[in-house]
């Protein structure tokens, strides 16, 4: 898809990498967004290049050259990525009913804006939608009948959302308790490992042992028996894997600089319930629950458990 300008309100969220932020945001210019939110966390303390490297990445953003409202939130100090990041988006739906959200490193193709100017206007009042996303990481498996199908996953590399959903949200996931965590996961995943893994990841983040702003997010959706609106092609690709990058460091990661298509005409599901067995693909390919279940399940740990049990009686 060419030639198409974005009817969104885009909110663009930069740090210190000037590099991949001029590639997003020459995607951004070829949509021509009429409204433009930038916000960049300020340099850290210790960080000896990371005055200068803030400094180029917001002037990367500077060449706005077609008829735009611009806003700008620049931290002169830094917030982390936990409130850097959440608070960017609060500002943003402080403004706007609805929008899209790109960070530095997530490049997206035109179909994007498209996919997500068209699931915002449909999906508006539909409180069962939490998110869309722009990101499909099945590595090639499609799911449904339509362009798009419906996930238990929130995944944020490029994603559009609304106000109604971000009022709801809570850095410090006040509103849950371990006890919620373990009583409500199996509902989502009856896996134990997958149970463990994110049971390990909320204490993580509410022990602060986490700089994030995203498993918040997910949880929320969770909770709330929310959808996420995913594409069965990918249309955002990930270039900020590498020592350099905040959370994925490793440059050879299989989700890493994946291809992006073009989305065509879209067609729409014709039942709203989640894809479990995409969810679980992505999971299992995420977290090796496959892998852990056959250690488990290995004659020497069956045995071993079978005789705790047997002596703890």
């Amino acid at each position: 898809m060419t030639n198409y300008n974005v009817q969104s309100p885009i909110l663009f969220i930069i740090f210190n990498r000037p590099d991949v932020t001029r590639q997003v945001f020459e995607k951004i210019k070829a949509v021509k967004p009429a409204r433009l939110y930038i916000a960049a966390d300020g340099p850290r303390k210790g960080h000896a290049t990371d005055a200068r490297r803030c400094e180029e990445a917001r002037a990367a953003v500077a060449g706005i050259d077609w008829e735009c409202t611009v806003k700008t939130l620049f931290r002169e100090e830094n917030k982390g990525c936990k409130l850097a990041v959440s608070g960017a988006i609060s500002w943003f739906f402080e403004q706007e009913e609805e929008g899209i959200i790109l960070e530095d490193d997530c490049v997206p193709n035109n179909s994007f804006f498209y996919f997500c100017d068209t699931m915002l206007n449909k999906y508006r009042h539909d409180t069962r939608i939490r998110n869309i996303t722009g990101n499909n990481l099945q590595h090639g498996k499609t799911w449904g009948t339509g362009s798009y199908y419906f996930s238990q996953l929130s995944n944020i590399w490029g994603w559009a959302s609304w106000r109604r959903v971000w009022k709801e949200y809570d850095v410090t996931m006040s509103k849950y308790t371990e006890e919620d965590v373990v009583a409500q996961l199996p509902k989502i995943c009856d896996d134990r490992f997958f149970v463990l893994e994110w049971l390990g990841f909320f204490k993580n983040v509410k022990a602060g042992k986490i700089d994030t702003w995203d498993y918040q997010l997910q949880f929320n959706t969770f909770f709330e028996n929310g959808l996420c609106v995913t594409p069965n092609v990918n249309l955002v690709s990930n270039i900020g894997f590498g020592v350099d990058a905040t959370h994925t460091i490793l440059s050879d990661a299989h989700n890493a600089n994946l291809p992006v298509a073009e989305l065509g005409e879209i067609t729409h599901p014709h039942i709203m319930l989640p894809e479990k067995a995409a969810d679980y693909y992505f999971l299992n390919s995420e977290f090796n629950l496959a892998a852990k279940w056959r250690r488990y399940n290995k004659p020497k740990r069956r045995i071993k458990r079978w005789l705790k049990s047997f002596f703890a009686k």
